[in-house]
């Protein structure tokens, strides 16, 4: 075959290859430039919530408390765990240190109870925590959305809890868990959003690059500031239309994250 043939078929074979890429949808640029990271939020982006530790009904956290010894009132328990619970929030935000959920109740049970065990601590947090659940709420469409996009990204998340088994239980219930990579917690890290410490902790884990991946998250503060500080794209759930961000920036519910990543 002549030189001139071989040429033609090579442009033919390579005219072929960049159709094929673009039918199929495979982005033809270098690995540096592309979306291959998805970084999400976890209470109020994957699910919604409600941030009480008071509404949703603790009576059988006050039962054990009363089993304990405690002389406390329910009103009176509930108003002493919002106090405890407060000052131990604003220790955590001005430090950026996480607290587990055994120190809160650790240092509540001291007041409410006296000298205590750690396993009436323990117990307590169990109770607790199964009670706040009744919050959460799983949101329609997000489990097959994840679905959807885990074949094109490598999903992980950062969330700010206090109980390390708490996210993974949710995802485990929602049948997602194997879809994430990742999941950090700020209670296991020891420290929490919006510090940038956890967001590079994160990529460092995952083996990635800031220009490679993309944040989602519903708080302001811990979730597009933090991201931002870190240098990570990120988009805000604010349907309200509260933050000061940009437009592009903003999703009025999660489930335009796709559409979003599309128009990257």
């Amino acid at each position: 075959m002549s030189g001139g043939g071989q040429l033609g078929t090579l442009e033919s074979w390579l005219r072929r290859r960049v159709y094929l890429a673009f039918a199929i949808g495979i982005d033809t640029g270098t690995k540096s430039d592309m979306t291959t990271h998805l970084v999400f939020d976890f209470f109020g982006t994957l699910v919604s919530y409600s941030s009480s530790r008071t509404d949703q009904g603790y009576e059988r956290s006050f039962d054990l408390l009363r089993q304990a010894g405690s002389k406390l009132g329910y009103q009176e328990f509930l108003s002493l765990w919002s106090e405890v619970s407060a000052g131990f929030d604003e220790s955590a935000l001005r430090s950026n240190r996480e607290f587990s959920m055994l120190e809160l109740a650790t240092a509540f049970l001291a007041r409410a109870v006296g000298p205590m065990n750690v396993e009436l601590a323990r117990e307590f947090v169990a109770t607790y925590i199964s009670e706040w659940n009744k919050g959460v709420r799983y949101v329609d469409g997000v489990s097959d959305l994840l679905r959807k996009l885990e074949p094109r990204f490598t999903l992980s998340i950062i969330t700010n809890t206090h109980d390390p088994d708490l996210v993974p239980g949710h995802l485990e219930r929602m049948g997602v868990a194997h879809l994430f990579k990742e999941v950090v917690t700020s209670v296991e890290f020891g420290i929490r959003k919006p510090a940038v410490e956890i967001f590079d902790h994160t990529l460092g884990l995952l083996g990635t690059s800031t220009e490679n991946c993309v944040y989602v998250g519903d708080n302001y503060e811990a979730d597009f500031v933090g991201a931002r500080s870190a240098g990570i794209k990120r988009f805000l759930i604010d349907p309200l239309d509260k933050a000061p961000i940009a437009s592009e920036d903003r999703l009025s519910s999660i489930l335009e994250i796709e559409k979003k990543l599309v128009e990257l």
